[in-house]
């Protein structure tokens, strides 16, 4: 929770009873815990909720979420931010929501005038929820200055000031009860209804160190409203500005990425001030400038492994033609289940590579043997392959299927994080079966008849040699 800036201890307890109140009554959530105060601002609050368990509930965590936000979005005196808690957080960086975006500068001041312009530029933009930020710079406080010459013409030092301050709101220690089992520290201050606001001071005297009577304090003091920072963040050695955001339902990471390019485009900042993703955006963008390579080398080494296999340069690209109507077919299966291609739906990719080069594997090492073995060409290898291969490509291919039926389909705690693995599994595999019984054996032709045509060439490019010779 975050509430205004110049917010008290008071206002952020009764708004905080406020929203553990509405968030207490929703039918899926279990138990609520809520505190404020602390080491952190005072504007700020914390909430852990626990939900009932998934079989006592029928909603997901964010679908509660959705629920919860317009509630609580009526609430007055703080805005309450939810975010699911995962067991294991990517990124590491505390925020009031999911992911974050930081800025850094040199200057603050070009934090100050651009910050919350990214700030209000974010709340527009679709797609983006809780959209707020770390940087509280308009937090009020009392500059309180004195008249040096009055205050010693009445026999008040700076030392007498100081004290009676410290003395009022300093909370300082003045004695120690002791019993016979514990002991107890007696804490000196005013009365609470004279630190509520600055005009408590008016009420101060000053008893001066000549020992005259007492001297009310606006008689050589005044103090003047102003603003301060609450907090001055920093990442790294540079001070920062961090916006962070949550993703409305349907909107991906990806598109999220974009929109703040964009954003910060038409911003027009200047090259002292630098923007990164932090926290678990930062830890996605991460992961995916690997995937290209990760999906690269295994597909390299499979092109080494089936060379060695078949002895030949050429059969390799055969078998690795099917994988492209393998990751067409995942993709479309997570469009058609409106499933994001996360982490887990990458993986089922990847796991793809070893499942549906089997069919060509089977066709071509058939194939392979008929020609070298049984001298027959390689239209009628191919064919002869494709017709006698056709029922164990289908059992293999119907028992990987069903077999991520389970994963797709399944519920129960952690079915979430399983689902995209058994979508991609299944779509991959489908579109696969369906299209690289035809395309196989035709590729398996094409690239025949490349290598007989690169025999060729080198062949009479030799006896040319020769005949020079």
């Amino acid at each position: 929770m975050q509430g205004q800036q110049d917010a008290s201890f008071a206002s952020m307890r009764t708004a905080l009873k406020q929203s553990v109140d509405v968030i207490k009554a929703d039918p899926g959530v279990q138990n609520v815990m809520g505190f404020t105060g602390g080491s952190g601002a005072t504007n700020s609050a914390n909430e852990f909720i626990a939900l009932k368990p998934l079989n006592e509930r029928s909603r997901s965590a964010a679908e509660i979420i959705n629920e919860l936000r317009p509630k609580l979005t009526r609430l007055t005196g703080a805005n309450t931010f939810l975010q699911p808690v995962q067991d294991i957080r990517i990124g590491g960086r505390q925020s009031n929501a999911q992911y974050q975006y930081t800025l850094q500068a040199e200057n603050p001041a070009d934090l100050q005038k651009y910050g919350p312009q990214l700030l209000s530029a974010l709340r527009k933009a679709p797609g983006f929820q809780d959209v707020n930020t770390d940087q509280q710079n308009k937090g009020l406080q009392a500059l309180l200055t004195y008249d040096r010459p009055t205050a010693a013409r009445l026999g008040l030092t700076p030392q007498v000031i100081d004290s009676t301050l410290y003395n009022a709101f300093g909370q300082s220690e003045v004695s120690t009860i002791y019993t016979q089992l514990n002991q107890y520290y007696v804490v000196m201050e005013v009365a609470p209804k004279y630190w509520q606001s600055p005009h408590g001071l008016d009420d101060l005297y000053l008893v001066p160190s000549t020992g005259s009577g007492a001297i009310p304090m606006n008689t050589v003091t005044r103090y003047t409203p102003a603003t301060s920072p609450l907090v001055v963040n920093h990442t790294g050695l540079f001070p920062s500005v961090t916006v962070s955001f949550n993703l409305a339902p349907g909107v991906s990471l990806g598109q999220a990425t974009q929109e703040i390019q964009q954003v910060q485009q038409r911003l027009t900042m200047p090259t002292t001030i630098h923007g990164q993703y932090s926290g678990t955006l930062q830890a996605f963008q991460q992961s995916l400038k690997t995937e290209p390579y990760l999906i690269l080398t295994a597909l390299i080494a499979v092109y080494i492994v089936l060379g060695m296999l078949y002895e030949s340069l050429v059969h390799p690209l055969t078998i690795l033609s099917t994988l492209p109507p393998a990751s067409v077919g995942a993709i479309l299966a997570l469009q058609l289940t409106h499933s994001e291609l996360d982490v887990m739906s990458i993986i089922g990719i990847i796991l793809l590579i070893g499942i549906v080069k089997k069919n060509a594997i089977m066709m071509i090492d058939f194939a392979l043997s008929a020609e070298r073995n049984e001298g027959q060409s390689t239209r009628n290898s191919i064919f002869e392959a494709a017709t006698l291969r056709f029922r164990p490509i289908l059992m293999t291919t119907m028992a990987a299927l069903f077999g991520a039926v389970p994963l797709a389909l399944g519920t129960g705690m952690g079915s979430e994080l399983r689902r995209p693995l058994g979508i991609s599994i299944i779509g991959g595999l489908i579109v696969s079966q369906v299209l690289t019984l035809y395309t196989t054996p035709v590729i398996y032709l094409l690239m025949d008849t490349l290598r007989l045509k690169v025999q060729g060439r080198r062949h009479r490019g030799g006896q040319v040699a020769e005949a020079a010779g």
